[in-house]
């Protein structure tokens, strides 16, 4: 494999035909060591630089400290199926090749299959297109992206399509049904008998066409650096496309909803009152088509055009009885200045990237998490996290914004069970860049976590992955979700080839990390984009989307961070189906495995003397049983008053909500 540190994707120093692949994908301007990324925006900086000019590590900024080599996943053996591996509090329990379909059959740049699958992305001379970046252009139009969940069905989305597996024995999870269908980046959601795709590259097709389109001819000389649309054609797609998918294993299209920048990402969004239509909130992070294409799309500045089709997102209407039907209803314009009325009212304020310290007009969402159970959405929107009040789903209106320059691309968000707590990530890099070496702040790159009151946004703290990762492993902060265990904010996310984390943000101002799980990086002389893209708690288990390897499931054991307890009553909750920047409400049953776990924790915190916790752990008892007699019952409920004035004397507000949450058990305790 080629060496792909020091690539840059900067749109004024390639054609323009590898800038729409490139700015499909999603890619940031180059960093500080510049990168291709598979999930960003694009810029065009004022010079060409040298993109295969080598950029060594940048010296840690004064007052900084990046990640640590004194830990085991700092020096795995490298390798793409035989990895070293390592892992703390959780182990991986299955893994699944891609199919055969998804693979970019060779390594080797001169192969025909790279060629051709260079020549369905549209890209025509390839004469001045180094070998390497021809390459890595190829492997991401079969990069595995996002998941949903239904039922016993896991369906992966990828460049390429979305396979379908059967996860009933997660262990030995089996593959479906493959859909062929390119277009990238393939992010899915699925509700009832309905699975959303989104598409962004311009090499989609209506009709999931793996053929591409024609490639531009070469540019007249001189007019090299020219930014030039692909030619218009009434048979691309770009946008959401909706399949039926009541025959598990022969899906088909009922809808493909155009948008005029595509769909980088979707937010799936239910309306509790309206239960005959669900919507699609839709993220296009890439280049505006011409109207000849799509009527009435515009890529002009606000100033030139009050109706352009940047510094918006597009809302989707699906009725559920009529799919076919759907069609874009609003383009809401969440990025205004209420007082002025300019579109163009957020920027980033400023950032720590090389060539990006002034602010930058923020256009774009790039994730958008909804949860209606609080009638709120946090957008993660390149340059800004902000707050959406969502009551009424077809006209979002922003409450809140913030920015932060230790920021570069703010990437995805996830809420706290209460709606008390926002993290949001930081793609840095754009997803292709070592961004996790000791050298890299561990401020960049991160998560940020903030405090969510009164429709405010504060920030507390950071968190980063603790592990130094190497030069060559692509690493930053990506996807994840909430893990349920009862009485603490926890949550698992994805790091590209940093792998996995379990991070414990309970106390927003001290997030720690309580599990991990990752592997040596695929190449140890290039950055090969892969690792996992997401992971997801999903009814028991984690699910990892690896970008180049296939499908992991990991399960939690315990630690000494977290205790048997603590995963059982995790493991109680059960959801039919999972979107997961559609946030659900978790709830426990009210049965005395729960208060175990919370028993655990307020033994860990040393929130109650010694003699009230033998007490209480003697009550509640260790054993399970199968059903709890009336006097077990009366037992029970005779402690809970204390219990209940014990909350109320807490010190520490996350035991107080123990406690209390403890004795509503007790009150009506269950085996």
């Amino acid at each position: 494999m080629n060496r792909m540190q020091a690539l840059s994707f900067r749109l004024a120093g390639a054609t323009f035909a590898i800038a729409m692949m490139v700015s499909s994908i999603g890619v940031l301007r180059a960093q500080t060591p510049p990168a291709a990324a598979p999930d960003a925006k694009p810029a065009a900086p004022a010079e060409e630089p040298d993109p295969f000019a080598p950029v060594p590590p940048t010296p840690l900024p004064l007052g900084m400290t990046g990640s640590t080599t004194d830990d085991p996943r700092a020096s795995l053996k490298p390798g793409l199926y035989d990895a070293g591996e390592a892992a703390m509090g959780m182990e991986r329990v299955a893994s699944l090749k891609k199919p055969n379909a998804f693979q970019l059959p060779s390594a080797d740049a001169d192969d025909p299959a790279v060629q051709k699958a260079l020549g369905q992305l549209g890209i025509g001379d390839r004469t001045k297109m180094p070998k390497p970046m021809q390459l890595i252009i190829a492997q991401l139009a079969f990069a595995n992206s996002d998941f949903a969940f239904q039922g016993t069905h896991l369906f992966q989305g990828n460049f390429y399509g979305v396979n379908f597996y059967d996860i009933s024995n997660p262990a030995k999870v089996s593959l479906i049904t493959s859909l062929v269908c390119p277009g990238g980046q393939g992010d899915v959601s699925v509700y009832g008998k309905l699975l959303f795709m989104s598409v962004e590259m311009p090499n989609g097709r209506l009709d999931c066409g793996t053929q591409g389109f024609p490639p531009l001819p070469p540019p007249e000389p001189g007019h090299e650096k020219e930014r030039r649309l692909p030619a218009a054609s009434p048979d691309r797609f770009r946008g959401v496309r909706i399949f039926d998918i009541s025959d598990i294993k022969n899906p088909k299209q009922v809808a493909a909803v155009q948008t005029c920048r595509g769909s980088h990402t979707h937010t799936l969004v239910l309306d509790p009152n309206d239960k005959d239509n669900v919507y699609i909130y839709v993220s296009g992070t890439s280049f505006v088509r011409q109207g000849e294409e799509l009527a009435g799309c515009s890529g002009e500045a606000p100033d030139k055009d009050p109706n352009t089709s940047l510094f918006r997102i597009d809302v989707i209407k699906v009725p559920l009885a009529a799919p076919d039907q759907a069609k874009v209803v609003s383009s809401p314009r969440v990025f205004i200045d209420p007082r002025s009325g300019a579109l163009n009212g957020l920027n980033n304020g400023g950032s720590h990237d090389k060539g990006a310290e002034k602010p930058a007009d923020t256009n774009q969402c790039h994730d958008i998490t909804v949860y209606s159970a609080i009638g709120l959405a946090a957008g993660a929107c390149s340059g800004n996290g902000i707050l959406l009040d969502i009551k009424d789903p077809v006209h979002p209106k922003r409450v809140d914004a913030v920015n932060d320059p230790n920021y570069s691309y703010w990437h995805s968000a996830s809420f706290s069970n209460d709606g008390t707590k926002v993290v949001f990530t930081d793609e840095w890099g754009g997803g292709l860049g070592a961004r996790c070496r000791a050298t890299d702040p561990n401020k960049w790159g991160a998560d940020a976590i903030f405090n969510l009151a009164d429709e405010k946004l504060s920030l507390a703290s950071y968190y980063k992955m603790p592990a130094a990762q190497t030069d060559t492993e692509n690493c930053v902060a990506h996807n994840g979700s909430l893990v349920p265990v009862p009485g603490r904010d926890i949550e698992v996310q994805a790091w590209y080839q940093g792998g996995v984390s379990v991070v414990d943000f309970t106390d927003t101002a001290h997030p720690f990390e309580i599990a991990y799980f990752d592997r040596g990086p695929i190449d140890p002389k290039a950055v090969i984009l892969g690792g996992e893209w997401s992971a997801y708690w999903y009814n028991g288990y984690i699910y990892g989307s690896e970008i180049a390897r296939g499908l992991d499931v990991f399960k939690l054991v315990p630690s000494k961070f977290l205790t048997k307890n603590e995963i059982d009553a995790a493991n109680l909750v059960r959801v039919a189906e999972l979107n997961v920047q559609n946030q659900q409400k978790l709830a426990w049953p009210s049965q005395l495995t729960v208060a175990r776990a919370y028993m655990d924790q307020l033994t860990r915190s040393q929130a109650l003397s010694p003699d009230q916790i033998a007490a209480l752990n003697k009550a509640i008892g260790s054993k399970p049983k199968s059903h709890l007699g009336k006097k077990d019952v009366e037992k029970l409920r005779a402690i809970a008053p204390s219990v209940e004035t014990s909350a109320s004397a807490a010190k520490d507000p996350a035991d107080a909500k123990r406690l209390h949450a403890l004795a509503l058990i007790l009150q009506s305790p269950t085996a």
